[in-house]
């Protein structure tokens, strides 16, 4: 996919981001509370937790889109704001239903104030990676709920920002093409700023440099892990199958403290 890849090789380093002092109440009760989070710049940061601790709130506090959010908690090592440098992937894939899937892919652009068309050697290159070249042109509602999520993971690449949140971004693709998409996502993202929500220990270990498990109310993250060896890991590398284990007993510990 050189096409692709080819906007990114002149990207200045990606920034560290740190959240300082994170507080959301939800319906009277802490979410948390006084959190402290740093991402370090170009790495991979995995964030593994209890449905309902409070992982996509952190992503949307992070990327301003929570009404809650204190904009003086979230910094950047290079003392720029984060406003405008960051891709934000949801659990809901987000789709124009009006527009193709091409259109929506680079629907960023023109929100900018680009023309139709701009950038549209690259998006072919990332919808040729997801596997829905064939589609460029299909409208959302006949997609499947796995292809509008692959297309919804192109639209995110092709934002091409230092800081990426991603959440659950490979949660409806069936096996094959989830190692497959997190091999490429992987390649495309190396030496970005990338937070990652999964429920998947094994996606967290094959892509995290630093993996989290978020526990409590209000909730806290664990002692980080550090897996060996450069993202994506092979599915069978025994430090990793051992890694998973360990992970799986820190995820039913925070599961005990929900």
């Amino acid at each position: 996919m050189p096409a692709a890849d080819s906007a990114s090789l002149d990207q200045p380093p990606s920034p560290a981001v740190s959240v300082h002092a994170a507080r959301v109440v939800f319906a009277g009760a802490a979410l948390f509370d006084d959190l402290d989070v740093t991402l370090p710049g170009g790495r991979w940061t995995c964030l593994l937790g209890p449905s309902g601790v409070g992982k996509s709130t952190l992503l949307r506090h992070i990327i301003g889109l929570d009404s809650a959010t204190d904009g003086d908690t979230v910094t950047c090592s290079d003392g720029r704001p984060l406003a405008g440098r960051a891709a934000f992937m949801a659990q809901r894939d987000a789709l124009l239903p009006w527009l193709s899937v091409i259109d929506n892919v680079t629907l960023g652009s023109r929100l900018r104030g680009g023309r139709r068309g701009d950038g549209e050697d690259r998006a072919r290159a990332l919808l040729d990676g997801v596997g829905l070249s064939a589609n460029a042109w299909d409208r959302p509602d006949t997609l499947s709920g796995g292809m509008r999520q692959r297309a919804a993971l192109a639209r995110t690449l092709m934002e091409d920002r230092p800081v990426v949140l991603m959440d659950e971004p490979f949660s409806a693709l069936d096996a094959i093409t989830r190692v497959r998409l997190q091999n490429l996502s992987a390649r495309l993202l190396a030496g970005r700023t990338v937070l990652l929500v999964t429920h998947d220990p094994l996606e967290a270990l094959r892509l995290g440099h630093r993996i989290h498990v978020m526990a409590g109310r209000p909730a806290r993250l664990g002692e980080v892990l550090e897996p060996p060896g450069a993202p994506p890991r092979d599915v069978d590398d025994p430090a990793v199958l051992e890694l998973q284990g360990d992970l799986l007993r820190r995820l039913a510990a925070a599961a005990e403290a929900a």
